[in-house]
């Protein structure tokens, strides 16, 4: 990383350095939260969870070879500078702030209610066919999450797409002070966590919170499909750059052809130029996502041939509309989350394919008063784009299963007990509904009864 010395770290927290003056200029070459993840010069953050505490762990940290620990008690016996905070939690915000400050680079910002990951993952795709580009890993897009992404940049980067998720108004302008945007791109504005945000118009607010820190002169990448975000005529005094499938965004895309599993080719157009490119992914949307990369890679000064190579190479990360073929059946695999706009967009994602169509949909979490009726509602979408089973699992989903005239199962082990009457070699299954339903133990069950025999 780059050089960042102690002095530095306590200035920025504000947290009191305890140990000796000549120590105060060592620069660290990493920041862990986790122990085992310790090398020689990292800065230990001691953080109390539900479940261990980091304080526990300091001096086992030092010998490890941490010259560091910002906490929030004084270890005992520390045989090495520590740096005392109110908040751990708090203060790595306040140091990852000053790192950043750090580096004069372009700085994505990703949100939206759908299609963060893949975007992100598009953007970096693309950007990276110019730049040494870093990359927000896994989920770590919340508020310990987006610190540490930060913090972990590499001294050599040269561009940084950063994923920022939120569930409630502040947070936003949270990670916006942290990242500074010089780019801010939201992919949607739809129905999740509406049990903080209250509506859509509560969504849209709390999402372009990220305005509010965007560095100065900062560029705002939009999707223009979305009824609210296009209400946007300026931000902080910039026109903002729409993106989406009608003509009339300033990026848009012509012959979109859905191929299974070859993915998707496309023509993606903008200022008189036309890119034909093929999307490795499965998803009506991903043609979205790689408009809104393709117009930051030309913001960055990307050539044609960059950006098509960079749309080409995208990968898909995690259970995120993955696709499993396990010889008998394919898998869409889906499952790290759900509200009711990416449901419905995975519910089209199903009716491209060939052959006879299963959706497994579960309970979608944070949806506040209106949650039953979203359901329902999601449960007659299914229905209408001719999906022939549909499977609803958990308490909430009964009024999915409803609004599809679909099969309901309490739990996620009773459809696993279920599946060999329900689904048949050839069919494609789509598996979603919010993480904490722990549908990936349903695609592992499909992969196991219908994987190829040896």
């Amino acid at each position: 990383m780059k050089h960042f010395t102690l002095e530095e770290i306590a200035a920025a927290c504000k947290g009191k350095y305890v140990g000796s003056e000549s120590e105060k200029q060592t620069a660290i070459t990493s920041v862990e939260r986790d122990s085992r993840q310790i090398k020689q010069g990292s800065l230990f953050l001691a953080i109390k969870g539900e479940r261990v505490d980091g304080h526990n762990y300091i001096n086992k940290c030092f010998e490890s070879g941490a010259v560091c620990a910002v906490c929030e008690k004084a270890p005992e016996n520390a045989s090495k500078p520590y740096i005392l905070v109110d908040s751990t939690l708090e203060a790595v915000k306040k140091i990852a702030k000053a790192y950043r400050n750090k580096f004069d680079i372009p700085v994505v910002g990703v949100s939206g209610s759908v299609g963060k990951t893949s975007t992100k993952e598009m953007l970096y795709a693309v950007l990276s066919q110019k730049y040494k580009t870093h990359k927000t890993q896994g989920n770590l897009n919340n508020e310990l999450g987006v610190p540490l992404t930060l913090l972990s940049m590499p001294e050599d980067t040269q561009a940084a797409v950063i994923e920022m998720g939120i569930s409630d108004f502040g947070e936003m302008t949270r990670l916006s002070d942290m990242v500074r945007p010089t780019i801010c791109v939201i992919t949607i504005i739809g129905c999740c966590h509406l049990e903080n945000l209250g509506d859509r118009n509560g969504v849209l607010k709390a999402k372009t919170e990220m305005f509010k820190y965007a560095a100065e002169n900062a560029d705002y990448i939009l999707n223009g499909d979305d009824d609210k975000l296009n209400t946007i005529t300026q931000a902080n005094g910039k026109k903002p750059i729409f993106f989406g499938f009608s003509d009339n965004n300033d990026y848009y895309a012509e012959n979109i052809q859905n191929n299974g599993e070859g993915g998707i080719s496309c023509t993606l157009c903008f200022n008189n130029t036309k890119l034909d490119v093929t999307i490795p992914a499965i998803g009506s949307y991903m043609v979205s996502n790689a408009l809104a990369a393709v117009a930051a890679g030309k913001l960055l000064g990307l050539s044609d041939d960059q950006l098509i190579n960079g749309v080409k190479s995208y990968k898909t990360v995690g259970s995120r509309a993955n696709l499993i073929n396990t010889g008998k059946i394919r898998i869409i695999d889906d499952c790290y989350n759900a509200n009711p706009t990416s449901v419905k967009a995975s519910i089209d994602t199903l009716a491209n394919f060939s052959g006879r169509k299963v959706a497994i949909l579960g309970d979608m979490k944070e949806l506040g008063a209106d949650e039953l009726k979203l359901h329902y509602e999601t449960g007659e979408y299914a229905k209408s784009k001719g999906i022939d089973v549909i499977i609803a699992v958990g308490p909430l989903a009964q009024e999915l299963a409803k609004g599809a005239d679909g099969e309901w199962f309490e739990s996620a082990e009773q459809v696993k007990s279920a599946i060999p009457a329900l689904i048949n070699e050839g069919d494609t299954v789509l598996v979603k509904a919010s993480h904490s339903m722990q549908f990936e133990n349903i695609v592992s069950h499909l992969t196991e009864v219908f994987g190829n025999e040896n």
